[in-house]
């Protein structure tokens, strides 16, 4: 078919590029929810589905007929995480409305009185493939929020509550019908802000990229399980209960540090995680270890990544309240009133008690890390270079960021 002497079909996609840019321009300027929505997502999920639609227009004029269901598999996909996302359906709507009437009034430009016939039967197709896309995307959009909804108020709601707080399992089972796995992979993660969480903030865009955030850690972390994961998840992190037959490895392919990593890439913020596989019986003390853990993370500065028990035994042992972590914090008291001496003794233990690394983290001379070590040594009594006095230094600093 052809309008002004040019076929549609292929005129149409010479001008998806230009065309996606003054859609999605006009979802900018003409609709409030668009415009809070994360740059990230604009330029990308959003961008992504005006140009499929302009292709999949171009394929249903060309062939004269309706799209098929795989044609609007994406659409469906995508009203579905909006609703993950809380963008409301009267939005999405008239978003593709308005994609509609801009591809209609490209496909139409410079019709001729000879081009009545065409324009009538294109007119006919663009309507049908109208409807069939306000039905696909109500229908993943309704589908959507309703099981969000169920997994809000139903079982598995039901069944994490129970195992968080310890409720015996037989009551449970008795009560609703719902019998736990043998065990579980009990998980604390500490999840870092993304940029559009920051350049959106404090406007609603700010919330769409926190729940897009978290929705991708889901995903990963149900495609690792096999399948749904119990979570308690909010914009800075939360708890995850994975139910787990063995405990998982922890390193190579399938392992938990490749999950994390896979949850890093996906979500694009740093992630933190303590992990622990119990039994359903033991999994509130394994959750409360992994939040000591994840926050022993945080307060000792060590980089996002996944940990356990054993990677932070001395600081977990040592954060435990005692006269002996008073007295460990008070060694390094000399230091307080000079922080460039504390400094720099932690960036030498950190970097290996290598002077020159040191120095170039720290952007001083090496022979000024050499004077400041001395220092710390005339102020405390305590050397890194003595193996006895490198001990106490390393509980010392443990200590003082535990008490």
């Amino acid at each position: 078919m052809s309008i002004a002497g040019r076929p549609v079909a292929a005129h149409l996609r010479a001008r998806v590029p230009a065309l996606t840019g003054r859609v999605v321009a006009r979802l900018l300027a003409d609709l409030p929810v668009y415009a809070d929505l994360p740059h990230e997502e604009i330029s990308g999920d959003i961008a992504d589905i005006v140009q499929h639609n302009l292709r999949l227009f171009a394929d249903v004029v060309e062939h004269r007929r309706p799209a098929t269901d795989a044609e609007l598999a994406q659409q469906r996909d995508s009203a579905a995480q909006r609703a993950e996302e809380g963008v409301p359906l009267d939005a999405i709507l008239t978003a593709y409305q308005v994609g509609t009437a801009m591809c209609w009034q490209e496909t139409a430009k410079g019709a001729l009185p000879g081009d009545l016939a065409t324009v009538l039967e294109i007119m006919d197709r663009i309507m049908v493939l109208q409807q069939q896309l306000t039905s696909a995307v109500s229908s993943a959009y309704l589908e959507a929020r309703q099981i969000l909804d169920s997994q809000d108020h139903g079982g598995r709601h039901a069944l994490m509550a129970a195992l968080l707080t310890g409720e015996p399992l037989d009551r449970f089972t008795h009560r609703t019908g719902l019998r736990p796995a043998p065990r579980y992979l009990a998980m604390t993660l500490a999840l870092g802000p993304h940029p559009d969480e920051l350049n959106q903030s404090p406007g609603p865009g700010a919330g769409v990229a926190a729940r897009r955030k978290i929705r991708r850690v889901r995903t990963a972390l149900d495609h690792f399980a096999g399948t749904p994961a119990l979570t308690a998840l909010d914009t800075s992190g939360g708890t995850v209960l994975l139910p787990a037959a063995e405990p998982p490895p922890w390193h190579g392919p399938g392992g938990l540090c490749e999950l994390i990593e896979e949850a890093t890439r996906a979500a694009g913020v740093p992630i933190t995680a303590a992990a622990e596989t119990a039994e359903p019986e033991a999994v509130p003390a394994a959750v409360a270890r992994n939040t000591e853990i994840a926050d022993l993370i945080a307060r000792t500065g060590r980089p996002p990544g996944l940990y356990r028990l054993a990677d932070v035994l001395l600081e977990y042992q040592l954060s435990r309240p005692s006269e002996a972590l008073h007295g460990l914090a008070q060694l390094l008291r000399p230091l307080e009133a000079k922080p460039e001496l504390l400094r720099t003794l932690e960036t030498y233990l950190e970097l290996g008690l290598d002077r020159r690394a040191t120095a170039a983290a720290l952007h001083i001379h090496p022979n000024t890390v050499d004077y400041r070590i001395r220092r710390i040594d005339r102020l405390t009594g305590l050397s890194p270079a003595r193996p006895a006095d490198l001990q106490h230094i390393s509980a010392a600093l443990v200590a003082r960021r535990s008490v």
